[in-house]
């Protein structure tokens, strides 16, 4: 149609289109109450998951968390000392610090500042000027009862236990809920600490370990001892942690890709030669990670296994171990195969995470997969060292029995949520179905040795490392992530005999999902290009049996 010069016209489509406009906009907020509603997202979810205006201002460079632990009474007191570089002049910083623990007081130079609190973010009005590339700190007083754990580490806080000799036995775990669900700070994970001190005071029969390496110890005249740690390391804040219990020490070198690295592991002192000998996976799985990922991203600090009252975590250079020392998850397998008693989970899968996890951090706790999905992946790779493809292939296949297909393993962002528990195991088995598509275990290899070098101590999206990966490998992942993170369904390779042509799509997919699939015809190999529309491959007869490769996490279905 020719564009007509008429000023009713003009204002007909003015009208119109703001009447679309406005009808739009109605939609796009609707649409944004009922997922809010559905999820039941709060304005202490924004302010977690969000960057907010309080926070983007200023660039986290040092913590010093100074902290005295009370056993007989649960409760902590203590300070944390902020060092921040200014990015742009603001004059309110955010800092989170969750209930029922309270803030006493904030200081900068000194000088008492104005608190404003919202629930768990608290926002301090600054009165010095704050000039760009200026390092400056704030130190946050604080105390209190914390959020005592009730099934550590899913849903975290303080664990307060016994040993069977009466010792109190205490940890920290907190991903998902915060750290600052026990020690106040920065509580967003895209901006990391670039390195910190540690020192936590405890009754003198009792040790704390924590991240890093011991630095020294400071016994106090009321029968307390005070552990002071430093993290060379750049570390995220839920990797942070607290471990106090009756601890004996032991430990070795690794022969590593950096050198000689340090070993460390703490047990409570009745489990001490048990552990020598179960712990004898640990430099097997650094041998078996640093050929799959590279060099271990924290030299400097060593890497520790350490004894907690729960069943493990993933705290950086600090990795908590509470298997039982039995084989497998609390001596089960999850593969349903067997060789998942081939190794200790909690070992091989929270060390797993120092590579994707600790060096390689989520920006928004909505892309967790990147963490849950390449260490799930571990595990299968660990077996591949040491029993081969076969053993490896047979583990992260039998997995698929834990995998719900519930909801989509990307959440919303912004929000401080998770997806689907599938990131573990329906993401591996999305990996192991890359693996397969690149038919070259030299790439994969190199790709995942690539990510650990190219976002080394670094902070990530989910489109930096599918970005990454669609680019090292050379193929077009892009509607294999979209159906396995942002899809729930399971894709369907659809198929009929007859007329000696086999009929062959995809059904239950993405709209633009094109994965190529290896099948057998009669043990013959053939690399079939399915699209989600129908294809036709001339067949020798119309009895032939269909198999596809098992390697692939898809289901099949003839018609």
């Amino acid at each position: 149609m020719p564009f007509l010069k008429n000023h009713n016209f003009h204002h007909y489509l003015f009208s119109l289109m703001r009447q679309k406009l406005l009808i739009a906009i109605a939609f796009l907020f609707l649409a944004i109450t009922v997922n809010a509603q559905k999820h039941n997202f709060t304005r202490q979810d924004t302010l977690r998951g969000s960057i907010t205006k309080e926070r983007i201002w200023w660039d986290l460079k040092y913590y010093h968390l100074d902290i005295q632990v009370f056993p007989e009474n649960k409760t902590i007191k203590g300070k944390n000392t902020v060092k921040y570089t200014v990015l742009k002049p603001h004059n309110v910083l955010q800092i989170d610090l969750q209930q029922p623990l309270k803030i006493t007081k904030v200081t900068q130079n000194d000088q008492e500042l104005k608190v404003v609190s919202d629930i768990n973010a608290h926002f301090v009005h600054l009165t010095a000027p704050q000039k760009v590339g200026e390092v400056n700190a704030i130190v946050v007083y604080y105390e209190g009862k914390p959020k005592e754990a009730v099934r550590a580490p899913w849903d975290g806080g303080f664990s307060w236990k016994k040993d069977k000799n009466g010792n109190h036995f205490i940890a920290t775990s907190c991903q998902g809920l915060g750290a600052s669900v026990w020690w106040p700070n920065k509580d967003h994970m895209y901006d990391e600490v670039e390195n910190m001190d540690i020192s936590v005071r405890v009754p003198s029969n009792l040790m704390n370990i924590s991240n890093g390496k011991l630095k020294n110890t400071e016994k106090h005249s009321d029968n307390t001892t005070t552990y002071h740690w430093t993290v060379k390391n750049p570390i995220n804040n839920y990797g942070i942690n607290v471990n106090i219990g009756d601890y004996t020490h032991f430990s070795e070198k690794f022969a590593g890709e950096d050198g000689p690295l340090d070993l460390d592991y703490y047990v409570l002192k009745y489990n001490l030669e048990k552990a020598k000998e179960h712990f004898k996976d640990t430099p097997k799985m650094m041998k078996a990670f640093e050929h799959w990922f590279g060099k271990y991203p924290f030299y400097e600090d060593g890497f520790k296994l350490v004894e907690v009252p729960y069943l493990g975590m993933e705290h950086q250079s600090s990795v908590t171990y509470g298997n039982q020392y039995k084989k497998g998850y609390l001596g089960r397998d999850l593969s349903g195969t067997g060789h998942g008693l081939k190794f200790d989970f909690i070992i091989i899968h929270e060390a797993g995470h120092e590579w994707f996890a600790n060096n390689i951090t989520y920006k928004d706790m909505a892309d967790m997969w990147i963490h849950e999905s390449f260490t799930a992946y571990s595990e299968n790779l660990f077996l591949d060292y040491y029993y081969g493809k076969k053993v490896a292939s047979d583990y992260v296949i039998g997995t698929r029995g834990n995998i719900r297909n519930d909801k989509p393993i990307i959440a919303p962002y912004n929000v401080n949520a998770s997806g689907s528990g599938d990131m573990y195991y329906k993401g591996a088995n999305m990996l192991h179905t890359i693996r397969t598509l690149l038919n070259n275990d030299e790439k994969w290899r190199n790709i995942l040795r690539g990510l650990n070098k190219t976002f080394y101590h670094k902070t990530v999206t989910t489109q930096e490392i599918e970005d990454y990966m669609i680019k090292e490998s050379g193929l077009d992942l892009t509607s294999i992530f979209d159906q396995y993170l942002r899809d729930v369904r399971i894709p369907v390779f659809e198929y009929t005999i007859e007329n000696w042509q086999l009929k062959y799509r995809w059904n239950n997919v993405v709209s633009d999902f094109n994965m190529p699939l290896k099948i057998s015809l009669e043990g013959i190999q053939q690399s079939l290009q399915p699209t989600t529309k129908w294809k036709v491959m001339a067949l020798p007869q119309n009895d032939l049996k269909i198999t596809v490769d098992r390697n692939y996490y898809v289901t099949s279905k003839k018609l």
